[in-house]
């Protein structure tokens, strides 16, 4: 199977059930590849993560408290009712949540770096999705912690705390400091490698210029601050991203996970 292909490949029923972190008759918490959407896509009901769930579980409605970029790996939080789903929804909005996602940035630092920086849609080039630190009146606020755990060969394993939500945040804050998030198809070395990737999928071009076939970005831990106790989910880092700090920083599957704890 090549999830990188022109279209990628429909979830195998049977290999789900490995996804999930942990499951009741409230809630549904995921552990998502980084090569899958969460939305339903033309392409039938095991084309996405939603539909996956849906058929996983036989349930007509289901809710997504938090949904992730296709490339970005990690938690992914399903609530089975409504009165669960406006809970941690609200929690989201109300921001007694804290998110921490791991991430695998261009460049070695062993500080951690505080960016607060607007963010807006950016106006022309060739990848119309694409946003910038920007100081235009349409900018919104945005504040990140970059905090590294193992600056290595050039390559820098960081725990990453967003404060607020924006689209792409941390893609963006980690551009704006010139240390991309490693095989970033948007914010990385050549933004028409993300076109070419929509229009073939994996080409031999972006196998030169990009390590890993993904951005190395992972939603590692939600803790929801509720009134009456915090409830926490950690979901462990995806095979690829691994295999990236074994090849490319030396390290072995024991030293990260000790590392990120």
């Amino acid at each position: 199977m090549n999830p990188y292909g022109e279209e990628a490949p429909l979830v195998d029923l049977a290999v789900f059930p490995e996804w999930i972190l942990q499951e009741d008759e409230n809630l549904l918490i995921i552990n998502k590849p980084g090569w899958l959407v969460c939305h339903p896509s033309k392409n039938g009901p095991l084309s996405s993560l939603v539909g996956v769930v849906r058929e996983h579980t036989g349930a007509e409605k289901l809710h997504l408290v938090a949904r992730l970029d296709r490339e970005t790996s990690g938690l992914i939080v399903f609530a089975k009712r409504p009165s669960v789903a406006r809970k941690f929804q609200m929690a989201i909005q109300n921001r007694i949540v804290k998110k921490e996602y791991l991430a695998i940035l261009g460049g070695e630092f062993d500080q951690p770096i505080h960016v607060d920086e607007p963010i807006a849609r950016r106006r022309g080039g060739p990848v119309i999705v694409k946003s910038e630190v920007s100081y235009d009146r349409t900018s919104q606020t945005a504040v990140t912690d970059f905090i590294p755990l193992i600056s290595k060969n050039g390559y820098t394993l960081c725990r990453v705390e967003p404060e607020t939500g924006r689209k792409h945040q941390i893609r963006v804050h980690a551009e704006f400091l010139e240390k991309r998030v490693v095989g970033d198809k948007i914010y990385g070395p050549d933004e028409t490698l993300y076109i070419e990737f929509i229009e073939h999928g994996w080409t031999d071009r972006l196998g030169a210029a990009l390590p890993i076939k993904r951005q190395a970005l992972h939603c590692y831990r939600y803790v929801f601050n509720f009134p009456e106790g915090p409830i926490s989910f950690t979901a462990p880092l995806q095979e690829d991203m691994l295999e990236f700090c074994e090849q490319h920083m030396g390290l072995s599957a024991d030293e990260v996970a000790v590392t990120v704890e």
